[in-house]
């Protein structure tokens, strides 16, 4: 009868043991599901790419506005002071205003190649970092499911410990020559030892 319960309780851990397996398998097939969806970023370049990217990283410095501020005094200054009698752009300045605009309107849609670019990127980064919630989330049920099982396992073989022990208990009682009673108070669960001689 004895070896019966162990057995019976080695069966059930073993038991235990194979669900704990399946949930790990399931587990590591989901992350390889996420991981091969996952975005690596290890994109190619194209000479144009990398020149609208240098472009749009100066032309939204401060090195642009003082560059163009410098430029802008000078070229006013040499057409203003040093060539008063025949400057090559006078006083309403319109080839500079020419030119300003001819690198406002180059300018724009080479920073617009460049922000879009980085949007992509950005929403790529976006859709890994939901990809990384999912795979933690899903990480984090997983643990749930494997502690409730532990829980649950274990309390069931702990009940058939106690069943065990209480048979044994019993047998032991038995036994003896002085009958010992264990008496379990179902409402308190308090252990009561009475001694009966005979």
């Amino acid at each position: 009868m004895k070896k019966n319960k162990f057995a019976e309780l080695l069966e059930n851990e073993d038991e235990h043991i194979r669900k704990l397996h399946k949930i790990v398998l399931e587990s590591i097939k989901e992350e390889e599901l996420i991981a091969n969806k996952i975005y690596v970023s290890g994109e190619r370049l194209t000479i144009a790419d990398r020149l609208a990217d240098r472009v749009a990283e100066f032309g939204g410095s401060w090195k642009f506005i003082i560059f163009f501020l410098l430029a802008m005094l000078v070229w006013i200054s040499v057409n203003v002071a040093l060539l008063r009698e025949k400057p090559f752009d006078p006083y309403p300045f319109i080839l500079l205003n020419l030119i300003l605009s001819c690198i406002a309107a180059l300018q724009a849609p080479i920073i617009m190649m460049s922000q879009n670019r980085k949007e992509t990127k950005d929403r790529k980064r976006a859709e890994n970092d939901y990809l990384i919630n999912l795979k933690a989330e899903i990480e984090i049920r997983n643990l749930h499911q494997k502690i409730d099982l532990l829980i649950v396992e274990q309390m069931k073989n702990l009940f058939e410990i106690q069943r065990a022990q209480m048979d044994i208990m019993e047998e032991i009682n038995r036994k003896l020559p002085s009958k010992t009673m264990i008496k379990m108070k179902s409402s308190d669960k308090n252990v009561d030892v009475k001694k009966n001689t005979h």
